[in-house]
């Protein structure tokens, strides 16, 4: 009885110790007074690098600095890259990322935050080509290069959707539309929002079916799996600043 009484004991104190030890990552930005944001910076219109201040800018610099500007504290932005955005929250190397697509491998090792921006996948191409490559189904061939961004969410749908295809996968900082430009592949896979914006900047790129994008997605934010405190938090700014309006103006400052 004795031994039991011992045993039960030893378990009680390993559990309040575990539980009164926890330190939520809210408690960490709050201590330190700064918040860190994992951003790629090759998001135009999202998270991109001003070449005449060096800065990020971009829908999700502002949301962050409007988030550092709720809770009081300075902003720090990290360098990272799509292949190594969720381990960089996995790890802690920062409390947060920019805006990521929410798919089902990436919630096995990191959180979510709710949705807060909504957009689908395109399809572009040299302009030159576009009555010859005018819907996907003409993307499904074996003498068809597709480009996609390695670590990115367009990597998995084009080898889903193009089984027949080359696909063609490059690394960041390279981007893949830069491969269709180049001439090394026939198409790049991008969200519509990211299309739109680089259809200005080239306009010898196009959009295959504009009116038609494909595999709908939402974006969120990347949290540390299991901190429900920091994703409690976060969901409630989401809410509040939804009913305020802020994501709306931000994405029409930013043409999304």
């Amino acid at each position: 009885m004795k031994l039991i009484k011992i045993i039960v004991m030893s378990f009680l104190t390993m559990f309040l110790t575990a539980t009164y030890s926890f330190s939520s990552t809210l408690d960490d930005i709050v201590q330190s007074g700064v918040l860190k944001v994992g951003t790629t910076g090759d998001f135009p219109g999202w998270s991109f690098k001003n070449p005449a201040t060096d800065e990020y800018e971009g829908f999700d610099i502002d949301v962050a600095n409007k988030l550092g500007e709720s809770m009081g504290v300075e902003v720090e932005f990290v360098a990272t890259d799509w292949k190594n955005l969720v381990s960089g929250v996995v790890s802690n190397k920062y409390h947060m990322t920019s805006s990521a697509s929410i798919t089902a491998q990436r919630a096995i090792t990191a959180g979510y935050s709710n949705s807060y921006y909504g957009t689908g996948t395109v399809a572009m191409v040299l302009s030159k080509n576009s009555e010859s490559i005018d819907s996907w189904e003409k993307i499904n061939s074996s003498d068809i290069k597709v480009a996609v961004t390695l670590g990115t969410v367009f990597e998995g749908e084009a080898k889903k959707s193009f089984p027949e295809s080359k696909i063609v996968s490059v690394e960041a900082p390279a981007r893949e539309y830069q491969e269709v430009l180049s001439g090394r592949a026939d198409v790049s896979l991008t969200s519509k929002v990211d299309a739109l914006k680089l259809i200005n900047l080239y306009p010898e790129l196009s959009i295959v079916n504009l009116n038609e994008p494909k595999n709908a997605k939402l974006f969120a934010i990347l949290l540390p799996r299991g901190d429900q405190e920091w994703i409690n938090y976060i969901n409630h700014w989401i809410a509040d600043q939804k009913n305020k309006g802020f994501f709306n103006q931000t994405a029409e400052k930013f043409g999304l």
